[in-house]
């Protein structure tokens, strides 16, 4: 019981404490060049990948310009396709993946009571490899940019198709990168198995912390085989090696190797963004996650299944049928966890005092559009229906909703709730929900049409087409639809610029949550934390409350009236 009043003590003094004992850092701009602290390593994560969305997402407004009038001459054909080379280039390796390393690297060290990560050079070494990998693969933009699609299918990647050095920028891009992941999710795992608060079992860790446990490990896995893919490229294109090229080589090669990184890259970039929604929708619930245990087990199973159905992306090559029913149906399996994990965010929120503050509202919208997404990938799934919709806009408009409509939505909901915490400033939850209203909109606008286009038949990856049936209306209608999300983007960006100057005063506590990060000040003093508290459940946060609550006399209300 000493224990116990040892650290509700703590609570109710712990920015005094903090501030008292901690010696500040240096805070000059040269300190961020040669930082080892998590905190700094994660904002510089989140900064840049921020930079990178948005470079991805004017190459992808230029897509839709050109695509929104048939027969349009607005780009020629060798920049439509660098455009969208880089544009998914950059989204897939230079934003979702290591924005999700940002929240990484900020969060994790907070939420399992350790001081940094286990190995704080090795983590500054992730970033500036990453920031490398973007600044070459973008230098390609001045001399040759690669025209090959982000998935650098041979023969459109061999050097008798694209004699120029973007490819060799993008395969350099994809070491670099690669590297960063790697060494990153080495110091994710050794930090999250050694380094968690007394009590804090594997029952006991955040979600989010779960989720990028098995991110690391999905990168360890997978990160080699692209490497050794690439590799191999390289060679075929300088050293007379033939690998890919037929009538010696093997294209279908390359597909294996990509798509054996590329499927498992999905689940990477989408399990920590359900890590975010699961630490989001409990605290504006103000009720205890429902199936804790359930969604812990369901992205282990994601993660192992994801590394099963890589094939599925190759319905249309020459494949015996029993290749395909076995993706195929492996491909269904992934269903049943994700599921489980849809019907408990449900569940979470069923019945629950709900808080309609934008976090949550983002939450609320990854799960209807995400549920979009999942179901439309069943259907593609179905191998004699991925024959008929391969190559259509019916498979753009799927992994739009699932990587924006999911991913996109969940880190911007992840980036309104631990905001406070970073910058120890509110944003401005008016312009926050407006913003939100246009991302939804525009959203929908562009994407859910675009499965008509591919019903239609309107192939992806084409620089014009020609005015039959409704293509053009519906393309038009897409291409609006890309500038009001464009819009609902730039309001969150510039709320979060204004706010960090100008927005309320936040408080180490602002929204009631449940993990170790809201013990700290806002924002946390380098050393995070002077005194760990011991875990007793997975709701840490509400059993040290509860502890503050019985020696002042103070109540969950009344902090929540107090914050509001």
């Amino acid at each position: 019981m000493a224990a116990v009043d040892t650290t509700a003590q703590s609570v109710t003094r712990v920015p005094q404490v903090l501030a008292s004992k901690v010696e500040r850092p240096s805070t000059g701009w040269t300190s961020w060049f040669t930082t080892t602290d998590h905190k700094k390593i994660g904002i510089m994560y989140l900064v840049t990948a921020l930079v990178f969305f948005i470079l991805g997402g004017v190459e992808a407004l230029m897509i839709r310009l050109q695509l929104g009038a048939a027969d349009n001459t607005l780009l020629s054909p060798q920049v439509y396709n660098a455009l969208f080379t880089i544009h998914g280039t950059t989204m897939v390796f230079l934003f979702v993946v290591p924005i999700m390393a940002g929240f990484g690297n900020y969060l994790v060290p907070l939420m399992i009571g350790a001081r940094d990560m286990a190995f704080p050079k090795l983590n500054a070494l992730s970033y500036w490899m990453f920031l490398a990998g973007g600044v070459v693969f973008y230098a390609s933009i001045f001399f040759s940019p690669p025209e090959m699609g982000w998935t650098a299918y041979t023969p459109l990647s061999e050097k008798a198709f694209s004699p120029g050095g973007g490819v060799d920028a993008w395969i350099f891009l994809a070491h670099l990168t690669g590297i960063s992941s790697l060494v990153g999710s080495v110091n994710f795992y050794v930090t999250i198995a050694n380094m968690r608060a007394p009590g804090m079992g594997w029952g006991r860790m955040p979600l989010f912390v779960w989720t990028i446990l098995i991110y690391a490990i999905l990168l360890i896995l997978a990160l080699p085989v692209i490497a050794a893919a690439v590799t191999m490229l390289l060679t075929d294109r300088h050293f007379g090696t033939n690998f890919f090229m037929p009538p010696d080589g093997d294209p279908l090669l390359w597909q294996h190797l990509f798509w054996f990184f590329g499927h498992p890259e999905v689940y990477i970039m989408i399990l920590p963004a359900f890590g975010i929604v699961s630490e989001i929708l409990p605290v504006f619930a103000r009720k205890p996650i429902f199936g804790y245990k359930a969604i812990a087990a369901a992205t282990v199973v994601i993660a192992f299944l994801g590394l099963l159905v890589w094939a599925h992306h190759m319905f249309t090559t020459p494949s015996p049928s029993v290749v395909l029913i076995f993706f195929m149906l492996s491909s269904f399996l992934i269903a049943i966890p994700t599921g489980v994990k849809i019907f408990n965010w449900i569940a979470t929120l069923w019945r629950g005092t709900i808080v309609f503050k934008s976090p949550l509202l983002f939450a609320i919208a990854f799960l209807s559009l995400f549920l979009i997404g999942g179901i439309s990938g069943i259907f593609l799934a179905i191998f004699p229906v991925d024959w008929q919709l391969h190559d259509t806009y019916f498979v753009v408009a799927h992994f739009h909703y699932v990587i924006v409509g999911g991913g996109v939505f969940a880190i911007f909901g992840g980036l309104y709730y631990w905001f406070p915490k970073i910058s120890g400033r509110m944003p401005n939850e008016r312009l926050a929900q407006v913003s939100l209203g246009f991302m939804y909109l525009g959203l929908t606008l562009t994407f859910l049409i675009q499965h008509s286009l591919g019903l239609d038949g309107m192939p992806r990856r084409i620089y014009e087409y020609q005015d039959i049936g409704n293509l053009e209306l519906y393309n038009q209608i897409s291409t609006v639809g890309s500038w009001f999300l464009g819009l609902g983007i730039v309001l969150s960006l510039y709320n979060f610029v204004r706010s960090a100057k100008k927005g309320a005063i936040a408080g180490p506590d602002p929204w009631l949550g449940n993990t170790l990060e809201w013990f700290t000040p806002s924002p946390p003093p380098q050393n995070n934390f002077d005194e760990v508290p011991r875990v007793r459940s997975i709701e840490p946060m509400k059993d040290i409350r509860r502890q503050v609550e019985r020696q002042s006399g103070i109540t969950s209300d009344d902090r929540e009236l107090v914050s509001h």
